[in-house]
């Protein structure tokens, strides 16, 4: 009896661990997007701005919103670095996509970057969110304008959503995260790679 509630137990308090992949271009604000987010979730100061340096390869950070305890892989964005970015989508449970919305100039190389990562099938099915970065600069386009400039043909019926998010002060990442978990916990993608994990756990047994 007592395993039985022991189990019921940590069922429901256990907290849910998702695997979310920050990609974009070089300088689209990815690892200051990292910081933010421990200097937010996990009550740390985080790396200040003019000490963050462009990421070459992998940064890992580890942060609980609610009941979920969230895995972030800030990959690097340099051209050459891309193509290690389908290496991790398959365990992915959604992909955070940085722009920054104050370079024009940018746009079309993050356009042409992000329709790859939705094409590729790794990917498929992964709630994805689309940050307008960096809007506490004064040239920063809208999430709406960047939404009609990607004119995105691959988001079928994933769970998408375009937001306007400064890393710098913060402002608009915590709805932006909090929609991305209930993304996750409700996205058809988190029940096969639930699955798939069991039926690999039960293999080696």
């Amino acid at each position: 009896m007592f395993s039985l509630f022991y189990g019921l137990w940590k069922y429901v308090f256990s907290k849910i661990e998702f695997h979310v992949l920050i990609l974009g271009v070089h300088k689209a604000g990815k690892t200051s997007l990292l910081e933010k987010l421990k200097a937010i979730y996990l009550n740390s100061e985080g790396l200040p701005p003019d000490r963050i340096v462009p990421t070459v390869g992998l940064n890992i950070g580890r942060i609980e919103v609610s009941n979920a305890k969230l895995v972030l892989w800030d990959l690097g964005g340099q051209v050459g670095l891309r193509t290690i970015w389908e290496k991790y989508y398959e365990e992915a449970h959604a992909i955070v996509y940085m722009i920054d919305a104050s370079c024009p100039s940018s746009f079309e190389d993050s356009k042409s970057a992000l329709e790859k990562v939705l094409r590729h099938d790794d990917s498929r099915g992964a709630p994805l969110l689309i940050l307008a970065n960096k809007q506490d600069l004064p040239d920063a386009v809208s999430s709406e304008e960047l939404a009609r400039y990607l004119d995105l043909k691959e988001l079928g019926e994933r769970l998408y959503l375009f937001e306007a998010v400064s890393a710098h002060d913060g402002m608009g990442i915590k709805y932006a995260i909090e929609w991305l978990v209930d993304a996750m916990e409700r996205s058809k993608r988190t029940q096969i790679l639930r699955t798939r994990a069991g039926a690999s756990a039960a293999g080696n047994m």
